[in-house]
C-alpha cells in the first residue's frame, strides 16, 4: 500500500530528502491538526518521553523504528500511536539524545516537548501539485511514444523523467529500509520499478510509479478522515471565554488562561468553553456533543455545565471548576487517544501475520525469478518480470492498516454518541457478552426517591395530614423524608412550626406541632408505638412487594396517613433491557435493596434475574458465577461497584460526565444515564468485528487472485499496483463506514 507509508502531507523541513514523498504529492486536503504533545515524565525505570514523528503513520514505519530502537540497552519500552503519529519511549534518563539520533538515522524528524522548545498541536501543511502533474504527463507521453513506435531513447527519457519527478523520495526511503533489513513498500516498489527499467519496460515502470504516488494521495485523504474524527472532538470547546476581571468588567480571554474559580459569562448560542457550575441565570443546554442526548437540558443555579456543550437560549454566568486541560471534554479526548494505542485482538493477530507474510512472498518471488529459467528452461526476462509483479503484490499494508483505521473509526463513532470506550479490545470484545449485570440505584432507576402514594388511615383532614408530614419531613435529611417534603412543596402545601424535633435513627422522626406530638416513621416505628393493625400490616406488605418504602404519620392514638415512596424506573431502562434481550444478552440486577424491592423493579423493567441484599463482595461473587457461562459486563457507578466492575470482562460506568473516577476506571463510560447506550455499544462492537473480518478477506482475497493471475502469466505491474492500492482503498473506506454508525 502506498498511502499509509508515504504520507504526502508531512511537515516540510530540512529532512525532506529523507522524509516522505513531498515533491511528488499535490495539494492535499486541509492541513491536519494533531493534539498537543505531552511533556516527558519520570516513571519507574527512567523517563517516559512522547515523541511526535510526522512521517510515522503506518506499521511499516513502526517496524523500522522498532528495529532501530529495540536493540538499544537504554530503551525499556516502546508504545506506538500511528493515528496520532506519536511514539512514546521509556528510556534511561540520559539516553534521549541517543533515541532521537536513532530515529533521525531512519530519515524521520522527531519532535519532543522540552522547556526551551515546546511542541504544541502540529499542523501538516499541503504540498505542491506540479511534480505529480509533470510525472503523469511524462508517463502518458511515454506510453504514447511507445505505442506509435517512435525511438526507444525518447520513451526511456520520458519514463525516467516521470520516475524522477515522483519517485526519488521512494527510492531514498527504500534504501533506508533495505539498509535496516526491512522489506517495506518503499523497498519493494524501488526494486520493482528498477527491475522494470532494467528490463526496458519503460512505459510500465513510469506508470507504476505515477499510480503509486496517486494512490498515496487518495489513501492519505481517506486516512485523514479517521484522524479528523478525533480532531473534531478537540474543536468542540471554544478557544475564547468571556471572563469577569478583578474590577468587575468582562473581557475575552483564552480558555487555556482561565483559572479555576473564575466567573465566565455565556451568551445565547455560544459554546461553553470550560466545566463549571451556574451561579446566575437560566438556559437550556445542548449536551449532545458529549452525551449524545437528543434533547437540550434545562440548567439553572447550582447545575453543572461542561466544555464543548452549546448554550441554546438564555444567558448565564458560571464558576469554573476545571482548567482547560482537565475538563470532561479534555479527559474524553485523552481517553480516546490512549485507546488508539491499545491494540485489539484482531489487530495483534494481523501484525503478527504481517511479520511473516512479506518475507515469505519475497522468497517466493526469488524462486519465481530463478527456478523456472534454471531448471525448466524458462525465459529469464519473463520470469523476472513475474517476480517483480509479485514484489508489488507482497506489501501487506492493506491488511495491517485496515485494523487501526477500523478500530479508530469505531472509537470515534462511539465518542460522538456519548460512549467512551477505553481501548480497541473492549470495542471488539463487547460483541461476545452473554450476561450483563446492572446495579439498580442510578442505573436502572433515577436514584432519587419520589412520593408515589398518599393514603388516609383515619377520618382526618387530608390537607392537615400533608402539612404535618411535610413539616416533620422537612427537618430530616433522609432521602425518603425529603421525597415526602418535596412532593408537598410541589403541591403548594405550607409547613407548620415544629418544636422538640427529634430524629429516631433507623425508624423516623418526631416533634410537637401546635401542642400535639406527632411521629413520621417506618413500619418498625409503628410496631414500637403499638399502632399496627392486621389491615395496615397487609397494606404495608402489598406496597413493599411493589418495591416501595412506606412512612406513616402517627399521633398519640392512631395512624393518620401513609406515604409510599419509590425510586422510579427510567423510561429508557425498559427499552434498553428489551433491546439487550433482542441481541441475545441476558440481564441480572444486583442491588443492596431488599429482595422484594429488587424483584419488583426487575419485573417492571423485564430483567431476567434479580438479587437483593447484595454487598460489594456479593456482587463480585455473582459476577464470577455468571462468568462461568461466558463473558460478563457489569454496569455501575464506577466507584461503589468497583470489585464487580474490575472482575467483569467489561466494566461500564453510568453517567460518567464530569466524574474523574468513572472516566479513568471504567472500560466503557456512558456519558449520560441512558441505558440504551448499552445495546448501541454491543451493536457497534458487532459491526466493528464484521468490518474487520471483511477487510481481512478483501485484502488477502484480492492479493490471492492477482497472485494466481501473475503465475498464470496474466498479471502485469500496473495491475499489481491497482490490486495493492485497490485493496487498501477498499479496506480503509470500509473501516470509515463505522463513522456513520
Amino acid at each position: 500500500m502506498a498511502g499509509c507509508c508515504d504520507h504526502p502531507h508531512d511537515k516540510k523541513s530540512a529532512h525532506d530528502d529523507h522524509g516522505h514523498n513531498h515533491a511528488s504529492a499535490p495539494c492535499g486536503p486541509a492541513p491536519t491538526a494533531l493534539p498537543d504533545l505531552p511533556a516527558p515524565e519520570a516513571v519507574a525505570g527512567g523517563m517516559r518521553t512522547p515523541i511526535r514523528i510526522l512521517q510515522m503513520d503506518c506499521p511499516t514505519e513502526e517496524a523500522l523504528i522498532r528495529q532501530a530502537l529495540g536493540h538499544l540497552p537504554s530503551v525499556r519500552h516502546l508504545e506506538f500511536n500511528l493515528m496520532q503519529r506519536v511514539l512514546t519511549v521509556v528510556h534511561a534518563p540520559e539516553a534521549l539524545d541517543t533515541v532521537l539520533e536513532a530515529v533521525r538515522s531512519l530519515g524521520f524528524q522527531p519532535e519532543v516537548l522540552t522547556a526551551g522548545q515546546p511542541v504544541t498541536a502540529a499542523v501538516t501543511p499541503p504540498k505542491p501539485w506540479w511534480p505529480l502533474a509533470v510525472a503523469g504527463a511524462a508517463a502518458i507521453a511515454a506510453e504514447a511514444v511507445s505505442w506509435r513506435g517512435l525511438p526507444e531513447w525518447l520513451t526511456a527519457a520520458l519514463a525516467l523523467l516521470a520516475v524522477a519527478s515522483c519517485g526519488l523520495t521512494t527510492y531514498r526511503k527504500g534504501w533506508v529500509a533495505l539498509r535496516h533489513g526491512n522489506l517495506n513498500i518503499n523497498a519493494l516498489m524501488s526494486i520493482a520499478v528498477t527491475g522494470a527499467l532494467a528490463l526496458r519496460q519503460w512505459p510500465e515502470a513510469a506508470m507504476v510509479m505515477v499510480l503509486f504516488t496517486v494512490a498515496e494521495l487518495i489513501e492519505a485523504k481517506s486516512l485523514d478522515r479517521a484522524r479528523h474524527a478525533i480532531a473534531g472532538l478537540m474543536k468542540l470547546a471554544p478557544e475564547i471565554a468571556t471572563v469577569q476581571q478583578a474590577d468587575g468588567t468582562w473581557r475575552d480571554t483564552a480558555a487555556t488562561a482561565v483559572t479555576v474559580g473564575s466567573l465566565v459569562r455565556v451568551k445565547p448560542g455560544e459554546r461553553i468553553g470550560l466545566d463549571g457550575t451556574i451561579v446566575q441565570g437560566r438556559s437550556t443546554v445542548n449536551q449532545a456533543p458529549i452525551t449524545g442526548e437528543s434533547l437540550p437540558v434545562d440548567k439553572g443555579p447550582g447545575d453543572a455545565v461542561f466544555a464543548g456543550t452549546i448554550n441554546a437560549s438564555g444567558a448565564f454566568d458560571y464558576r469554573v471548576t476545571a482548567a482547560a486541560n482537565n475538563t470532561t471534554l479534555a479527559r474524553i479526548i485523552h481517553a480516546v487517544e490512549e485507546a488508539q494505542g491499545a491494540k485489539a485482538p484482531t489487530q495483534r493477530f494481523v501484525d503478527q501475520f504481517a511479520r511473516v507474510y512479506t518475507p515469505i512472498v519475497f522468497a517466493m518471488a526469488l524462486l519465481v525469478a530463478m527456478v523456472p529459467p534454471l531448471l525448466m528452461g524458462g525465459i529469464w526476462h519473463d520470469w523476472i518480470y513475474k517476480a517483480l509483479v509479485l514484489l508489488v503484490i507482497a506489501c501487506p499494508c492493506a491488511l495491517v492498516i485496515s485494523t487501526p483505521v477500523t478500530i479508530v473509526s469505531g472509537l470515534a463513532a462511539a465518542a460522538r454518541h456519548g460512549i467512551l470506550i477505553k481501548g480497541g479490545v473492549y470495542l471488539e470484545e463487547g460483541r461476545k457478552l452473554v450476561w450483563l449485570a446492572l446495579d439498580k440505584t442510578g442505573t436502572i432507576t433515577h436514584g432519587k426517591p419520589v412520593q408515589t402514594e398518599f393514603e388516609l388511615r383515619a377520618e382526618v383532614d387530608p390537607a392537615l395530614c400533608r402539612r404535618l408530614a411535610a413539616s416533620l419531613a422537612g427537618r430530616s435529611d433522609h432521602p425518603v423524608s425529603q421525597a415526602v417534603a418535596q412532593a408537598a412543596d410541589r403541591d403548594g402545601v405550607t409547613r407548620e412550626s415544629v418544636e422538640a424535633f427529634e430524629a429516631l435513627p433507623g425508624r423516623g422522626v418526631r416533634g410537637v406541632i401546635g401542642g400535639q406530638a406527632y411521629s413520621l416513621g417506618n413500619h418498625r416505628l409503628v410496631h414500637e408505638l403499638g399502632r399496627c393493625t392486621p389491615e395496615l400490616e397487609a397494606r404495608l406488605d402489598t406496597l413493599e412487594r411493589q418495591g416501595k418504602t412506606v412512612v406513616l404519620l402517627v399521633d398519640d392514638r392512631q395512624v393518620l396517613a401513609l406515604f409510599a415512596v419509590a425510586d422510579t424506573v427510567k423510561d429508557s431502562s425498559r427499552a434498553a433491557i428489551a433491546e439487550l434481550h433482542q441481541l441475545g444478552v441476558k440481564t441480572v440486577m444486583l442491588t443492596g435493596d431488599n429482595p422484594h424491592t429488587a424483584e419488583a423493579i426487575a419485573q417492571q423493567v423485564g430483567i431476567d434475574q434479580a438479587r437483593g441484599n447484595q454487598l460489594p463482595d456479593d456482587k463480585l461473587k455473582a459476577v464470577e458465577t455468571f462468568a462461568a457461562e461466558g463473558p460478563v459486563g457489569m454496569v455501575g457507578d464506577g466507584i461503589n461497584d468497583a470489585p464487580a466492575l474490575a472482575r467483569a470482562d467489561i466494566g461500564f460506568a453510568m453517567g460518567a460526565m464530569g466524574t474523574d473516577t468513572a472516566i479513568e476506571t471504567a472500560d466503557v463510560a456512558l456519558m449520560d444515564d441512558d441505558l440504551r447506550k448499552l445495546p448501541a455499544f454491543i451493536r457497534l462492537s458487532r459491526a466493528t468485528h464484521a468490518v474487520l473480518v471483511q477487510n481481512i478477506v478483501l485484502a488477502l482475497g484480492l492479493k490471492a487472485v492477482f497472485l494466481v493471475l501473475t503465475l498464470m502469466g496474466l498479471g502485469s505491474m500496473w495491475m499489481a499496483v491497482f490490486a495493492d492500492v485497490g485493496a487498501s482503498l477498499l479496506v480503509v473506506g470500509n473501516g470509515l463506514r463505522l463513522l456513520r454508525k
